[in-house]
């Protein structure tokens, strides 16, 4: 695991050691082992290590036999020991035993398709020397984050967006498309970034770009729900377990302890019941809940790890425990209305005191259909029949009713048909919220984009059942956006490997062919991943309802955050952003407290200002606390259990 970043000079000028070492610097949290760099004509290639394989020779960039090619590598090649047998019988000699090597001799067997023989998690930079070509790929779930620009005659490239604007010709100026995105939606879009002009190459993407052609964008994979599995259902059962077992052996795969995040639903619970028969040993687990018992599954989780007799370790969340916003703000990188990477941050932190790598659960929902959105999308289905012949009675109903009444939201959304019910019950502010709360320049840019365009996109195309049309949405976008960025980005924090074994591309494209029937039945969520863990997890686990990753912010932020909420946004700094009305700000903190839930809404401000603190006015640096993860002061969050470590690096807002 490691940071990258790189510049390509498209007119073949000097590329500066201090620019590379000023992008590598604020990725250090990312590799804290060790870096390395390359220069040469017009080229630089830079990596921070985090050392999981090959710990004495695994350094970067890696090279070829005769050094034409060299490239850096964040993430793992999981097939690496096959993919090195099969080259070496084809004569290529390697130099080190490290999974990243293999990059570089696929390549000179298969160009840069070779990505399609990679089974991981990836983001990588690639220089072609003999071609003068920069070749960047993604992994085809997009589980490694990988930003790009393009300016002053140069590419630039990075594992985080603070690395690019680390470079003055990188204006710091907000997107007004992606503006709209994240207050939609809650995350900017698959390919802008909140920062005008840097974008993001999209899961299973290429970019290659030489000094005569510029930059060109090609899709090398992309998930489709179409072709139906052949089998019986047993037989289908038996596939998923034998493909579970297959993909957790190559995830633990590593030259240092593997644990593994516990949250006591059946997908991470799965995980880990695989790992302990598989490895072996007493495994190490990790698990963050709450005193709100409503919001917490700590219990759920301790009674996996009791099952699985696991070294088991945890945190409760507490309010008081927020001192760490301004850093999380420039972990994150971008605005984020998901406010799960919270507890998310302080799980990593906890487990990085412990291990280097844990696996987690996360793209079973997606793929097992998992989700209450898509047992709620059944029902509503079936209502919007009834409610045809009287949408326009319910849209001039919810239109009549003021702002802020109750049922004028339920109102508007059963007066909406198709792709438009179900993409307003995702959204964070609808259109006429988001008119009321930017101010009228702000708006008019906003207004030029369609947030959910390409949303419509998938879940209108012809062929597909409705079920697999939500999937192939939240594949596409709502995983890599929300759950896979925030996994990063807060594990990363702390110098920690999260693996998925769940989103093995093989194991997906299995997952994908899988009829809807068998996915969800009647009332039933994950049915066939329910019936294949029957017996390896205790019945009560299986048969319990889900439970969101949720954080009680809605009481918090009545009770004991209530004031520093109103104090960032209603902030004199807030207001001279000029973005927001703070009349219309008042009125969503009053209704807030007046009982409505808004916390969504509110975290998702908050979120936008400090990032606006950290990465607009001001440098986006990382101030000494965050470049010394060891040093600090004692946890936000309060142990229980078995759980008893030091503190890490906090910085208060």
């Amino acid at each position: 695991m490691c940071g990258i970043a790189g510049i390509l000079g498209y007119d073949g000028r000097p590329v500066f050691a201090d620019e590379l070492s000023a992008m590598c610097d604020v990725l250090a949290h990312r590799g804290p082992d060790d870096e390395g760099f390359h220069l040469g004509q017009g080229i630089g290639l830079a990596m921070r290590r985090l050392s999981i394989i090959d710990l004495k020779t695994g350094g970067q960039p890696v090279r070829n036999e005769d050094g034409s090619i060299l490239a850096v590598l964040n993430g793992e090649i999981y097939n690496f020991r096959t993919l090195r047998r099969e080259l070496e019988r084809g004569g290529h000699a390697f130099r080190s035993a490290s999974d990243s090597e293999c990059i570089v001799h696929l390549y000179e067997e298969l160009g840069p398709r070779c990505v399609d023989r990679m089974r991981g998690m990836f983001a990588f930079a690639l220089w072609d020397g003999r071609r003068r070509m920069l070749l960047l790929a993604r992994d085809r779930l997009g589980i490694k984050p990988l930003y790009y620009a393009e300016a002053g005659g140069r590419l630039l490239f990075a594992s985080e967006l603070k690395a690019i604007l680390q470079i003055p010709e990188i204006e710091r100026s907000l997107s007004f498309s992606a503006l709209n995105r994240v207050f939609t939606a809650m995350c900017t879009p698959c390919a802008e970034s909140i920062v005008a002009g840097v974008r993001k190459l999209e899961p299973g993407c290429l970019l290659t770009a030489t000094a005569g052609r510029g930059a060109r964008v090609e899709r090398y994979w992309e998930p489709r729900f179409r072709r139906p599995a052949a089998g019986s259902e047993d037989d289908l059962v038996e596939e998923l377990r034998a493909r579970l077992d297959e993909s957790v052996r190559l995830h633990l795969v590593s030259d240092v302890p593997v644990g593994a995040f516990l949250s006591g639903g059946i997908d991470s619970s799965a995980v880990v019941g695989t790992m302990a028969r598989i490895a072996g040993g007493r495994l190490k687990t990790f698990s963050i809940g709450f005193a709100e018992q409503e919001f917490s599954e700590l219990s759920a989780a301790r009674q996996v790890a009791r099952r699985f007799g696991t070294d088991h370790h945890e945190l409760v969340f507490e309010p008081g425990g927020v001192d760490f916003l301004e850093d999380l703000a420039w972990h994150l990188d971008e605005p984020f209305g998901d406010s799960s990477a919270l507890p998310t941050y302080l799980v990593s932190r906890l487990a990085a005191r412990h291990v280097k790598v844990v696996l987690s659960g996360d793209g079973g929902d997606e793929l097992f259909a998992g989700y209450d959105k898509y047992l709620v999308e059944a029902r509503e289905r079936r209502l919007a029949r009834l409610a045809r012949p009287i949408r326009g009675i319910l849209r001039a109903a919810a239109g009549a009713l003021p702002d802020g009444a109750r049922g004028r939201n339920l109102l508007y959304h059963y007066s909406l048909a198709g792709s438009d019910r179900y993409l307003d019950a995702s959204t964070l502010f609808r259109s006429r919220d988001r008119e009321q709360l930017f101010r009228p320049e702000a708006r008019e840019r906003m207004a030029q984009h369609d947030p959910w365009a390409g949303a419509r996109e998938v879940l209108e195309r012809p062929g597909a059942a409705w079920l697999s049309g939500l999937q192939e949405l939240d594949l596409r976008s709502y995983l890599h956006l929300d759950i896979l960025t925030k996994v990063d980005r807060t594990s990363m924090a702390h110098g920690l490997e999260v693996r998925v074994p769940l989103l093995d591309h093989e194991l997906v494209e299995f997952a994908a062919a899988l009829p809807p029937e068998l996915l969800l039945r009647g009332a039933t969520t994950k049915y066939l991943m329910k019936r294949a863990v029957r017996g390896l997890l205790p019945d009560a686990i299986i048969d319990r309802r889900k439970q969101g990753f949720a954080v009680p912010l809605g009481a918090w932020f009545r009770g004991p955050l209530a004031e520093l909420v109103r104090d960032l946004l209603l902030s004199q700094t807030a207001r001279r952003r000029g973005l927001f009305d703070p009349a219309y700000v008042e009125t969503l903190l009053r209704r807030h407290d007046d009982g409505r839930d808004l916390a969504l809404q509110l975290w998702t401000l908050v979120s936008f200002e400090l990032w606006c603190r950290v990465f607009l006015d001001r440098p986006p640096r990382a101030p000494q606390a965050r470049r010394d993860r060891r040093a600090g002061r004692p946890p936000a969050a309060r142990p229980s259990g078995a759980a008893q470590a030091a503190g890490a690096p906090a910085a208060g807002i």
